[in-house]
């Protein structure tokens, strides 16, 4: 039985280390399997550098037929499971082909690399950044090991950001209108804004904002939307009055937003919505729904 499980292992272990890895910034990253671990995170335009070490197991001689790492920007669709896209790819050839007979370190460099999109993991697709090391071989198959690394991307704040405001109304029965201080949020902003009630003649038993997700991928010639909740705030509970004004003050660093993403390599767009949901006695539900912006500070990391 030893033998079998020594026969199926691979002949080396592969490690690798990025050079500023003890003291560059890591943040959490949640795996397929629903287990969370720290990654070490990057933005546009660093280098990335560091070292791959290779040590055969137990004396053992490895031929190849050479080695190299490759830095692999890629998005997955989940619908089109296994099929990887990729948007950036970089090769460093380490070795020629010969024999590796002892702990090997090979040294590795990619300078100003252009990682243009941010990381992001979704209900239908992933966005990621990947180091891969291949030691190519004939006999056994090769050898290949991954590390992921996360990417963030700020934004200065706009210097542009109005308003928003809107209307909510039925004819004769229902006039709202709602205002929003600006359009455009970071991740840890406050959402501040007010509800005005000019007529009410319907029986509002609540009222809430929420604010949704949706992620539009394409996969060949077929669209898909996924529309998440991510928060619920409940603004009203009973019936309102004429010349009453609600205020607003929504905290968005509780919940786990993303930026918002526009068309990523024609693959992917994520926006976000604020949704007011107004519900009367008899159960009927009115809403109305306002697209907002939301970007990354410097330093908002976590």
């Amino acid at each position: 039985m030893n033998f079998l499980i020594e026969a199926f292992k691979p002949a080396c272990s592969i490690s690798i280390k990025f050079s500023d890895g003890k003291t560059r910034k890591r943040v959490p990253i949640k795996r397929e399997n629903g287990q969370t671990l720290l990654a070490p995170l990057f933005r546009n335009q660093e280098n990335i550098a560091g070292k791959i070490t290779i040590e055969p197991h137990q004396g053992k001689r490895i031929e190849h037929n050479g080695v190299k790492v490759e830095l692999l920007g890629q998005i997955e669709m989940y619908l089109d499971r296994g099929n990887f896209y990729d948007f950036t790819s970089l090769v460093r050839e380490l070795d020629v082909p010969g024999d590796i007979y002892e702990r090997t370190t090979y040294p590795f460099e990619f300078s100003m690399v252009e990682m243009p999109y941010e990381t992001y993991n979704g209900v239908n697709v992933r966005l990621r950044y990947v180091l891969k090391v291949t030691v190519s071989r004939n006999y056994g198959g090769s050898i290949i090991e991954y590390l992921n690394f996360l990417v963030h991307n700020y934004s200065p704040p706009p210097s542009i950001n109005t308003s928003i405001k809107m209307e909510v109304g039925i004819e004769d029965c229902l006039h709202i209108e709602f205002e929003y201080n600006k359009s455009k949020y970071h991740l840890k902003d406050v959402i501040i804004g007010k509800i005005y009630y000019f007529l009410v003649k319907i029986k509002i038993k609540t009222m809430d904002i929420e604010i949704r997700r949706r992620e539009s991928t394409v996969t060949g010639a077929t669209n898909h939307v996924e529309t998440e909740t991510l928060a619920k705030f409940e603004l009203m509970d009973g019936a309102p009055v004429r010349g009453e004004s609600i205020p607003v003050r929504l905290f968005l660093s509780p919940y786990e937003l993303t930026p918002t993403h526009r068309n990523i390599n024609n693959k992917f767009s994520v926006k976000y919505y604020l949704n007011l949901v107004l519900v009367d006695e008899e159960g009927l539900r009115y809403f109305k729904q306002q697209q907002i912006t939301i970007y990354r500070l410097p330093l908002q990391d976590t």
